[in-house]
């Protein structure tokens, strides 16, 4: 089997966790996952399975949508509901729906995030979240990342007895998002400590939830007919935010053989491009400057 499984993740399980059990649902080695999801977090999970394991790189590269909900008047070691509680601040009013609009708003656009401690980032060839364990803190290294839209999805809720208020979002976001410190940001915007109180990914990898299927169904597909293919999506599927170009059986046969493209196969020129042949997705050319062509970046078949 070779192409792109959108798996719906439940809570509890690691991402590490799905391709193990899928390992065994399908009774293949090859696979392997796009985009990490928590424990704590549901929510959609491109699995690549077979020939299409080489475009996991460029499912990574796609945006993401998540809905979840934050609260305000605490926070925590994890920035979610699952790490200890390292500050207190009781909320004694509401905010307003109009002071989290512009607080939210604030944090729309292009903007710098801190990753938490309880991450999987590097820094000095350890995890941070190896770090946090041992009770110790380093230096973070700065994140870029692009919010295109975040916004409240709900009306909110106090509980003034704990001085607590939530409410649930929807937040479109660039790869790279720490999408757990858009709510501690959020809460820091409006001078109070924050949580991701719940989280889930409607959409990754350029596929949503109603493409998703859970562990359980897929066993239950592969026991009725052995496999999967009809909820498989294309390989090229996962490449299909670059341009497409189609070429001839003359300038296959060179590609077959390591032999660049010129410019004039796609202008304006394009850092990437998707090399078609006869209908099928064969590879993925980058621009090389120095060379003035179209190079090889990554081959999916040469047959």
């Amino acid at each position: 089997m070779d192409g792109i499984l959108p798996v719906y993740k439940e809570t509890g399980m690691t991402s590490h966790d799905v391709v193990f059990k899928l390992r065994k649902i399908l009774h293949m080695k090859k696979i392997g996952h796009a985009g990490t999801l928590d424990p704590s977090v549901d929510g959609v999970l491109p699995v690549a399975l077979g020939k299409a394991t080489k475009t996991i790189e460029f499912l990574q590269e796609s945006g993401k949508i998540y809905t979840g909900e934050v609260t305000f008047g605490f926070a925590t070691t994890t920035e979610d509901l699952d790490g200890e509680v390292v500050e207190s601040q009781p909320l004694t009013r509401p905010f307003t729906d109009e002071e989290i609009a512009d607080a939210m708003a604030e944090l729309t656009g292009d903007i710098i995030q801190i990753p938490p401690m309880f991450s999987a980032v590097k820094v000095n060839g350890k995890r941070l979240y190896e770090y946090a364990r041992a009770g110790e803190t380093v230096e973070r290294p700065e994140r870029h990342a692009t919010i295109y839209r975040f916004e409240r999805t709900s009306d909110t809720i106090f509980d003034a007895e704990t001085g607590t208020q939530k409410f649930t979002f929807v937040a479109e976001v660039s790869k790279g998002t720490y999408i757990r410190t858009l709510a501690v940001d959020l809460g820091k915007t409006l001078g109070v400590p924050a949580v991701m109180s719940q989280l889930t990914r409607q959409k990754a990898g350029g596929y949503d939830l109603s493409q998703a299927h859970s562990l359980a169904d897929i066993q239950a597909m592969m026991d009725e007919t052995g496999n999967v293919d009809a909820w498989l999506q294309p390989l090229g599927s996962a490449v299909a935010h670059y341009p497409h170009v189609a070429i001839t059986d003359e300038q296959w046969a060179k590609v077959k053989n390591g032999i660049g493209l010129p410019k004039a196969v796609h202008e304006p020129v394009d850092e990437k491009i998707v090399i078609t042949h006869d209908g099928d997705v064969k590879s993925v050319f980058e621009w090389r400057e120095d060379k003035g062509q179209y190079r090889p970046f990554r081959t999916f078949s040469i047959e």
